[in-house]
Formats: C-alpha cells, structure tokens, sequence
C-alpha cells in the first residue's frame, strides 16, 4: 500500500510521543513492503531530506507559533498528499481533524488519532480550548476512522459522541541490555557527563509543557528523605515562562539535574539506569514516553488515571491523584525505603511490553486496518485481533 503519515514534526523522532510512534510504525511498515511517506517539518528537522531508512521524507513549512505551527503544517501537507495516490493517510492529532477530509478527494483512506484530552492541556485557553473540543466532534465525520490509543479514549468518545473508534496501542522496545551494575567499575559516559551513578536517581522525561505535572514531581521530591538524586529530561517550544518557573522551583536543591533533550545513546543510557521512573502528568492518554520506560525495564509510577492503569496493569505502581503531592511523596518514600519493591517490579514490567504494546504486533494490526479499509470492509479492535492472529 501507499501511506502517508501527517500531523507531527516528523521523523527522525526528537521531540515527543507522536513523533516516536511515527518512527517506530513507519520504519516497520517499510520493511514490509509499502511505500512509506512521513511530511516532515522544515524548520525542525533541518538535517534528514527525502529518505530515513526506507521512509520517504517530504520536508514542508508552517508558521512556527504555539497556535499555528501544527495546523498551518497539516494543511500544506493535506494539500501536497491529495495529488499523491495514496491508499491511507494517517494523521494524528485531533487539532487536525478538520482537515483530514482532502486526501478523501482523490480516493484515499484517512484515519486520525486523536490522543487523549488534548482541549485540556494548559496550553490551551479561551477560543483554543473551545476549538479543540469542537474538534473532536469534527473528527467523527471528517475521517474514515478514528483512531484512540487506549480503551478508556475509545470509551469517552463512545460515551460523548455516540462514535465507535478503533482502538490501537502504542508499542515500546524491549531494550534492558543498557542497564549496568550500580557498583560498575565504568559508569555509562552519558551518566558520567551528569554527574550520575547507575541505580541513584529518580527518572523523568517529557516536555515541558504544565499538564505534565513537572512541578509537583519536584515539589515531591524536595520532601524525600535521599540521596538520590531527580533527573529531568526534556524541554519544549513556546514555553519559556514554564521552564523558568521549573528551574527557580529547584533552586538551592543540587539533588535536582536538568539535562535538557537527550537522544539516541543518551537517552538510553539515563532511562536504562533510573532507580524509577515517574510519570506525574494529568492528561488522560497513552504516554509513549511510559511505554519506552517499561520497555527498558524501569519499575514505573503513575498517577492513577484511568489510561495509566490500564497500560501499567499489575506491572508498575501508582500515587492517588486525589491526593497528589502527599500521595506523590509517600510512594516515592516507600519505592526508596524497599528497594524490593522496586526490584519486584522491574522484574515483570517488560512482560508487559511483550505481551501486549508490542511493535510488531501494533504494526500487524495496521497492515490489517489499512487493508480493510482499502477494500471497504469491517474494522476489527485491536484486542480481536490479537487474539485470532498471535500464538
């Protein structure tokens, strides 16, 4: 088939959870044969033009503000691909549901994700809010498929909008073997170049964006009786005010590191040596970044939305959102004070992975969707048709 994915800020990934799964999937369904094209933005993906292994990169501008930068992108992009030929275009973020019909002119499938509460993300105010939720409706009839990324996403927009949408999970990669011993006669460089010890810091990474709760995880963990340290990895556009409040929060704490981005063997390497990883954010949806945690065999905490539970299962542990910053803190302890804990779970998080979130499995679950809707028949959830295709 020939596909197109449109929304994010393309490929390779260097910024957040969409760009991940477009990496991931795109690549994947290369590999197996299809014409694979992801619309890149110009202004950040400045190195890799036309080819990223075997995925062809159309590299096209927007206005780069908060409220035009996706949209303005999305639109050039829409445009470009309704002279293309493709069988599917793929498009996430539900910002973007207005557009996704064009492609639909010449005959192409289209299907959006819409990730969770994106109307409730602090970026958003007045008119943007109201817009994003408008959205939502919008994107019920605008698409050939709406695509939710967790069941309770699927449920909601069955509950609000009377609309069946399919649900997929992200994937995550099993990668452990960049773990090391805390008392290794060589610590990873990218640890060394921080200042880090394997198996002696909390774990964060993210945008810095408000509803990723970054602030109460510092505030958390300014109460910790530790050592430890909290490492916090990330940054973001259009949010200087955000990172400035963040930084004069952990004034005075040397316990507290921020790294900016990391890639690659960086990110590895910090994520594979965590003594945990937290996940304090409040939006409702599927973090790619939680995944990835698990994926590297970190003992996970979460806020106990009801998409954090359902990805972590029995496999990771959870603070009461109702109580955020004392539950927060009290767990934090506990994980700290019990280092079995913390073992226990680190010992059965990656089954998680492997036997539900993963790569190839999701990717399966595409070909079969595309396909599908290709030739006008029945769409099938993700959990049916695992079931009926993997041993």
């Amino acid at each position: 088939m020939k596909i197109a994915l449109v929304g994010s800020r393309g490929i390779p990934a260097r910024y957040s959870g969409f760009e991940q799964f477009y990496e991931q999937f795109a690549v994947r369904l290369a590999q197996r044969g299809h014409a694979v094209t992801v619309y890149n933005r110009s202004h950040f993906i400045k190195d890799v033009k036309k080819e990223y292994k075997g995925v062809r990169i159309v590299s096209l501008p927007s206005i780069p503000t908060k409220h035009l930068d996706t949209i303005t992108h999305t639109a050039l992009s829409s445009l470009h691909a309704l002279f293309q030929g493709y069988d599917i275009v793929y498009y996430c973020i539900v910002g973007n549901s207005p557009l996704v019909w064009i492609p639909r002119m010449s005959g192409a499938k289209t299907l959006i994700n819409v990730d969770g509460e994106d109307w409730a993300r602090d970026k958003w105010s007045g008119f943007a809010k109201t817009y994003q939720k408008w959205c939502e409706k919008v994107a019920c009839f605008c698409s050939n498929a709406v695509v939710a990324d967790a069941q309770g996403i699927l449920d909601r927009y069955r509950k609000l909008y009377n609309h069946e949408s399919i649900f997929a999970p992200y994937g995550a990669n099993i990668r452990t073997g960049y773990r090391v011993a805390k008392d290794a006669p060589e610590v990873p460089a990218s640890l060394e170049k921080w200042g880090l010890v394997p198996d002696n810091y909390i774990f964060y990474v993210g945008r810095f964006v408000p509803e990723n709760a970054i602030d109460l995880l510092i505030r958390a963990f300014q109460r910790l009786e530790t050592d430890k340290k909290l490492v916090v990895v990330g940054d973001a556009p259009y949010a200087d005010e955000f990172k400035k409040s963040l930084h004069a929060l952990a004034a005075g704490d040397d316990r507290v590191v921020f790294t900016g981005y990391a890639f690659d063997d960086d990110y590895a390497q910090l994520s594979a040596n965590a003594y945990c990883y937290v996940q304090p954010a409040g939006i409702d949806g599927t973090r790619p970044a939680l995944l990835d945690q698990m994926g590297f065999g970190n003992c996970v905490l979460v806020r106990n939305s009801t998409v954090n539970m359902e990805v972590i299962g029995d496999c990771g542990c959870f603070f009461d959102q109702e109580r955020l910053e004392d539950s927060l803190t009290e767990v934090m302890q506990d994980l700290l004070d019990h280092p079995e804990k913390t073992a226990a779970f680190r010992a059965k998080v990656t089954s998680r992975i492997e036997n539900y979130y993963n790569w190839e499995w999701v990717t399966s679950f595409y070909e079969d969707a595309f396909l599908r809707l290709k030739e006008k028949r029945v769409l099938v959830q993700y959990n049916e048709f695992i079931e009926k295709t993997v041993e």
